[in-house]
């Protein structure tokens, strides 16, 4: 039986372009790349590690897209090794409210410890170190 192997990218359809890529880069630290696809459009998306996340406009999404375009619908979880201290300390410079923790969970490859924001949109993100 055929099977995957990894995520490329995942979309998020967003209300503020601007807002959410000074989010996602100064809270956390990702990088924002303009690019064009074949279609001659010219999109955003952000960057980290080898992974990407594209940015559409939630009033005008790309097709094909989602059966329902929704912002603020998203619940992402990303790794750091970073202490969640530091996180705490770099969030309140920033004036991002925690939502939530630290409180430990169960990552993808074990333990983890975890604080929740939410990003202009309202998507529940989730910033996780493991835990031992």
């Amino acid at each position: 039986m055929p099977q995957v192997t990894s995520l490329d990218h995942l979309v998020l359809s967003v209300t503020d372009m601007e807002r959410t890529l000074a989010f996602y880069t100064a809270v956390l630290g990702m990088t924002s790349e303009r690019f064009s696809p074949a279609d001659g459009s010219t999109r955003w998306a952000l960057k980290f590690g080898d992974q990407k996340i594209n940015l559409h406009d939630a009033s005008a999404p790309f097709a094909p897209h989602a059966k329902t375009v929704s912002s603020g619908s998203a619940d992402l979880c990303f790794l750091t090794d970073t202490s969640i201290t530091d996180w705490q300390s770099h969030l309140a410079v920033e004036g991002v409210p925690i939502e939530e923790g630290p409180v430990k969970r169960t990552g993808a490859t074990g333990p983890i410890l975890s604080l929740y924001v939410r990003d202009p949109d309202g998507a529940l993100i989730e910033i996780s170190t493991p835990y031992p």
